[in-house]
């Protein structure tokens, strides 16, 4: 009896993971469908693109290969080709990728052998074609030198002399986001705020036994448990004091009246967070946070209550910006010169840093973060995923003054109507008991 029950669960284990994979593959070919139905026609025609070549090798990926459906490449490499005929639809062909996994999919319109590229662009003549090579945007920039040296040789002077970057499509392609996204986005966020929660408590924590890297071992864990990736490598668990940070995720001991921060994200279904949570380790006799590590936390709040009433599509990067210093300097805020350069003022210091999110941690859209100048020039659109990130730095009476450097980040999609939040944001100061 025992040998039949052990049997049925493992039969039941199986059908469950079979399960959870396949509405994961079909979930990304919906958004895959939608994003080429609704979003690259509008994207191809805004930069002019007549057709988008993206090539794979064997070994050396596009960075948008899991958007396109992935596949099988062969060691004669393989290209998602995307062409402007005309009509409400762009033509959608894959050479040289094959598998079941995509061709099951039902994205794509066609698909042939690598062989036939040249005369595949020939007979469409296109007048400007898109490649991936970028020196601003990582995502863009999949080409190699030597791939482009071979399309160039295949395709000839002609269709060269046609070549263009394709940064911005790039950008604008992953950046606007079709419904069967976002709501992947918003059950990623479920899980990421979920376990960061869960590892600022005493399920996880015993005061002067769990050290930092514990925690982050732990986060890791789930991460593992839940199919879960990350575009962090391991989970940044830090202490922070009046001096600063004191240590991340290191086997340093967590003791009484700590406080603590996490910055981390996980990835689910080509969808990467990227949120941070605040801890306080009670003393004994302690059962709140004390009245300056609190005030601290506050002024922080209020920070982003600005920013969020103050972020609107429409506008670049560059002017949400200028809007949200100008709103926060007529709040009582002062804004930074640069990162971690707080000042003596008894103001808080603010700087601000709300950039893309979606396919990466770091996402390729328009960012409101001074160390993305390229795209604090692109216009902020509705459909967009933005982190809400920024530091404030507020004096802590119980640390004789010194300033107390608070990150609040959670991420949002930006609406016609502003910042709508995806899951339920950082509320307050969690506490270790």
């Amino acid at each position: 009896m025992r040998l039949i029950s052990t049997l049925l669960i493992l039969i039941l284990s199986f059908a469950t993971f079979s399960q959870e994979a396949k509405r994961r593959w079909r979930k990304m070919n919906q958004i895959r469908r939608d994003k080429f139905n609704l979003v690259l026609p509008e994207v191809m025609r805004e930069n002019n693109i007549d057709m988008w070549i993206i090539m794979n090798r064997e070994g050396h990926l596009d960075p948008l290969y899991s958007d396109m459906g992935e596949g099988y490449v062969g060691s004669f490499g393989s290209y998602y080709i995307f062409t402007d005929r005309g009509g409400d639809r762009i033509e959608r062909v894959s050479l040289g990728n094959d598998g079941y996994l995509l061709k099951e999919g039902g994205a794509y319109d066609y698909f042939g052998s690598v062989d036939e590229l040249k005369e595949f662009v020939e007979t469409r003549d296109p007048k400007r074609i898109g490649l991936n090579y970028s020196r601003a945007i990582g995502g863009a920039d999949g080409l190699s030198y030597s791939g482009y040296l071979e399309l160039a040789e295949i395709l000839g002077e002609k269709y060269e002399a046609r070549f263009v970057s394709a940064e911005k499509l790039v950008s604008d392609f992953r950046s606007r986001r079709v419904a069967s996204e976002i709501a992947v986005y918003g059950e990623a966020g479920e899980l990421s705020y979920q376990i960061a929660e869960r590892a600022f408590s005493n399920e996880v924590i015993t005061p002067g036994v769990t050290t930092l890297e514990d925690v982050a071992w732990w986060m890791k864990e789930q991460q593992f448990k839940n199919n879960l990736g990350s575009s962090f490598g391991m989970p940044s668990v830090y202490l922070t004091g009046p001096e600063g940070i004191i240590a991340t995720s290191t086997d340093r001991i967590i003791q009484r009246g700590d406080v603590l921060m996490i910055d981390w994200g996980v990835s689910l279904m080509n969808m990467f967070t990227d949120m941070k949570r605040m801890a306080y380790v009670l003393k004994e006799g302690e059962t709140a946070v004390p009245p300056g590590i609190q005030n601290a936390f506050n002024q922080a709040i209020k920070v982003r209550d600005v920013i969020q009433r103050t972020i609107k599509p429409g506008v670049t990067a560059q002017q949400a910006e200028d809007a949200i210093y100008e709103k926060l300097t007529a709040a009582g805020f002062n804004r930074m010169k640069g990162f971690n350069q707080s000042t003596d003022l008894d103001m808080t210091d603010v700087i601000v840093g709300c950039h893309s999110v979606g396919n990466w941690g770091h996402g390729i859209g328009p960012s409101i973060a001074y160390w993305n100048p390229v795209r604090m020039g692109y216009t902020l659109q509705p459909s967009n995923l933005i982190s809400i990130e920024f530091f404030a730095y507020t004096k802590v009476p119980e640390w004789g003054g010194k300033k107390l450097r608070v990150p609040l980040e959670d991420d949002a999609v930006i609406t016609s109507r502003g910042i709508e939040w995806l899951y339920p944001i950082n509320p307050k100061v969690l506490l270790i008991k």
